[in-house]
């Protein structure tokens, strides 16, 4: 299609709704804490959100590690000095609708690290006097003073980059008023509340030197001598663009031309039109003084458009190319009940690569008017109400209308056939961005993608894992968040060997599996999913990995997130740590990941297997040395006699009961031992009150030896055998061992007791002492020890194994309990 037939009139028949009278009712945001709360908030735990909790005054028990305090919707009238003294941390203040009136000076004085105040919408009747040079971000717009008179202390907000200004009872500006603004490198101003300027002096807005974005908030209709002398100042700043809301009154008839300073606006690049009424004699004037200037960037948001010559938009053809590259219209409203006829040579429109018709209630394609700009690149035609037969009408080719078309969005229309979108696509030849997100997408048949078509977004189209059927092998960059998608697996990613960027936000996915492989896969985003932890191996597959979005999921705190908190590359992680937070275990929930530490050796059971055995073997080294310098072997041996006299003395209580005894032990010993009998076995267990029988004292004169040691040895209660070397050479010793242990046997008593004045080992026995050997080995026995501080302990177990009452009467409780007794061993050969 020749350019020269696009002189005659180009009707906007695309624009099939435009039938509504009044502006939208929603308004253009001007969103001054874009980027704050990425500047201040690190933990989203470190967020106090109080709006809406009827509070008439700031609490004071906040958190000193609050980062970003909201206590708007209330009712808190003034801000005092030391109220938020505590919150050292403090970086985001907002405090919007609360009819607040009053801000002492030093009410942040305390608060060293704030960069956004947000105050807008409130009472306050002058603009506040506010020590804080540290603020980045402020925001006072909305409230009641009659003064844009900035306070001295803002000439020392050297860091301050956006400031917005607005009251309806402001209507003048002077120089003054923005003179501590001067040396501020400020970067974007917002000013006005919607209402005309009555006064203007020239110079105010041109001492800001720095400033780069304008945001014009003011209405103009019969004093645009002031917007005028507003753009002269601005082209004196660095201002690159402008922003114009609610320029024109409604049903304002402009008969000046307001904007031929746009042509010597050099430095000027965007201008945006917002929520305003415009005419087509309006509209002449602005595109006129556009075409000529050096704006590249030109949009309409939210504009009401009303036809007041009969011809509608009649645009004189223009001889130049203008530099326009991107032209936006998002949310048009026609006045009348008719199409808006729209004149215009693009012949000279050579510049034009993006074009947005969004919010229109499209619901056909303009090919006309497409086919007319050849240099288009960038298509935008979401939030429409088109369908596939509206945009893939039969008059409508593709191969035509979109020669340099390569990004194409349709998002928030109302298309439904993938496979026929698939197949109507691939005839626009150079398409290499498809965005169908927001439709209602399902999946009906085959689809052969176009081999260019490298960038398709399906999200929020309720697909499930079906969709990886129908992708390409071509795709570069894939949107599927929120498609109803439940798990991901190796089979699907082989399938797009050349995808760089894979978006899964906001699908069902529990798990990441480990057999993952996309080598140029540079970056995932998983975040708003099912999953609960990411193991080690999940990366090993992407090894040109840059970034990794996973926030927002239910986060296990347990040992298999230990590899995710502690070892991986946090660079990788665009959102870290703000949206990574505990679900699980219950006392973990809301818990930053960054504060679970997991220890090492919790995490890793073979190497608490590793280290309990080393401290296992440790100890018992530690306590086997032990024993070996404190004699252990000789205690044990002492603690298992008086162990088995407490046993022993319990079972043989009846029996016990029905005996009596004339001695409580009969001694029986080598002559050459007589020495240690006399000078401390006898002293000692007779001064304890114990009775003795020995053969030197207590033997029968004229009596048969035999008979003496049987009748001893039955009259006893226990018989002691006093075991040395010369012992065991002693005939009557024998004879004595013989008659007491056949005594043993027969009452079932054990009634021996042997003392071991020096080691006899029982392999050295002579043959006759068999019955010795036997009893050495199987029998416990007392050493007499040399360690003087041993010796106590040896008597008292001795003592507790003879104790009883009196001569004439049966011995009872013989093993006596001896509390006051240490731990004594007594060892059993084997």
């Amino acid at each position: 299609m020749d350019k020269k037939s696009h002189k005659l009139p180009l009707t906007f028949w695309i624009i099939a709704l435009l039938s509504v009278a009044v502006l939208r009712t929603e308004t253009v945001a001007v969103n001054t804490e874009e980027g704050g709360f990425e500047m201040c908030v690190t933990l989203r735990e470190n967020t106090k959100d109080l709006s809406h909790h009827n509070l008439t005054t700031l609490p004071l028990n906040l958190p000193v590690k609050t980062e970003l305090l909201d206590v708007s919707y209330n009712n808190i009238a003034r801000i005092e000095d030391r109220q938020l003294i505590n919150l050292t941390r403090l970086c985001f203040f907002k405090a919007t609708h609360c009819n607040l009136e009053f801000i002492s000076p030093d009410a942040f004085a305390r608060n060293k690290e704030m960069k956004v105040l947000n105050v807008s919408n409130n009472l306050l009747k002058v603009i506040p006097n506010m020590h804080l040079n540290t603020l980045r971000i402020i925001d006072l717009s909305s409230n009641e003073y009659y003064s844009y008179g900035l306070p001295n202390s803002f000439s020392s907000f050297k860091n301050l980059d956006v400031l917005a200004l607005g009251s309806k009872n402001a209507v003048s500006l002077k120089i003054e008023d923005f003179s501590p603004l001067k040396d501020i490198h400020l970067k974007k101003l917002i000013l006005g509340e919607g209402i005309q300027l009555q006064k203007y002096e020239p110079g105010t807005l041109g001492q800001l030197r720095y400033l780069k974005e304008m945001t014009l908030n003011v209405s103009f209709c019969h004093s645009f001598v002031i917007f005028e002398k507003l753009l002269v100042d601005l082209n004196k700043t660095q201002t690159e663009k402008l922003s114009l809301i609610r320029l024109i009154p409604d049903d304002c008839n402009v008969v000046v031309d307001p904007f031929t300073a746009l042509k010597t606006f050099n430095g000027l690049r965007n201008l945006t039109i917002a929520e305003t009424w415009t005419n087509s004699s309006f509209m002449v004037k602005l595109f006129r003084n556009a075409w000529h200037s050096q704006i590249e960037d030109l949009t309409f948001i939210n504009i009401v458009y009303n036809e007041d010559t009969p011809g509608g938009l009649q645009f004189p053809d223009q001889h130049t190319t203008p530099p326009l590259k991107s032209i936006t219209f998002d949310g048009i409203k026609h006045y009348q009940y008719s199409y808006p006829k729209i004149k215009v040579n693009i012949e000279n429109v050579t510049n034009l690569s993006y074009l947005k018709f969004s919010g229109t209630g499209m619901n056909i394609l303009p090919c006309n008017l497409m086919s007319a700009i050849q240099p288009l690149q960038t298509l935008d035609l979401s939030d429409n109400l088109l369908e596939e037969s509206g945009f893939w009408w039969p008059l409508c080719k593709p191969t035509e209308i979109f020669p340099s078309l390569r990004h194409l969005s349709l998002s928030h229309n109302r298309f439904m056939n993938l496979a026929f979108i698939c197949q109507r696509s691939s005839h626009i030849r150079l398409l290499e961005s498809l965005d169908l997100s927001f439709n209602s997408i399902s999946l009906s048949g085959p689809c052969t993608w176009s081999p260019n078509l490298t960038e398709l977004s399906l999200s929020h189209n309720n697909l499930g894992n079906d969709v990886f059927e129908y992708l390409s092998p071509h795709f570069k960059r894939l949107d599927l968040s929120k498609t109803g998608i439940t798990a991901i697996s190796q089979d699907v990613l082989s399938k797009c060997p050349s995808l760089t960027h894979l978006i899964l936000s906001s699908n069902n996915i529990q798990v990441i599996p480990l057999n993952l492989k996309a080598p140029v896969l540079q970056a995932l985003y998983i975040d708003q999913n099912a999953i609960a932890y990411i193991s080690e191996g999940m990366l090993d597959g992407l090894p040109r990995l840059e970034t990794l979005v996973a926030g927002k999921n239910p986060f296990s705190c347990t040992c298999d997130s230990y590899w995710f908190v502690t070892a991986l590359n946090k660079s990788l992680l665009p959102d870290w740590p703000l949206d990574y937070t505990c679900s699980a275990p219950p006392s973990f929930a809301d818990t930053s990941l960054v504060h679970f530490k997991p220890g090492y050796l919790f995490c890793h059971p073979w190497l608490q297997a590793v280290v309990s055995l080393s401290v296992l073997t440790v100890v018992i080294a530690v306590f086997a040395i032990t024993f070996y310098v404190c004699d252990g072997a000789w205690y044990t041996k002492m603690l298992w006699v008086w162990i088995k006299v407490k046993r022993r003395a319990r079972k043989g209580e009846d029996r016990l009961l029905k005996c009596s005894f004339r001695y409580h032990a009969f001694i029986s010993y080598s002559q050459h031992d007589s020495a240690w009998v006399d000078g401390q076995l006898v002293p000692t267990l007779e001064g304890a009150g114990l009775s003795l029988c020995i053969h030197e004292r207590d033997f029968v004169p004229g009596q048969w030896i035999v008979d003496n040691i049987i009748n001893c040895v039955e009259a006893s209660y226990k018989t002691i055998f006093v075991l040395s070397q010369s012992f065991v050479q002693s005939d009557w010793c024998n004879y004595e061992l013989f008659f007491a242990q056949h005594r043993a046997i027969t009452v079932d008593q054990d009634s021996v007791v042997f003392i071991l004045l020096e080691p006899i080992p029982p392999d050295s026995l002579p043959r006759k002492f068999l019955k010795l050997r036997t009893l050495l080995r199987k029998q416990t026995y007392l050493e007499w020890p040399k360690d003087e501080c041993k010796k106590h302990l040896f008597w008292k177990s001795l003592r507790s194994m003879l104790q009883a009452g009196d001569n004439s009467t049966a011995l009872r409780d013989v093993a006596t309990n001896v509390t006051d007794m240490c731990a004594l061993l007594a060892n059993q050969d084997n």
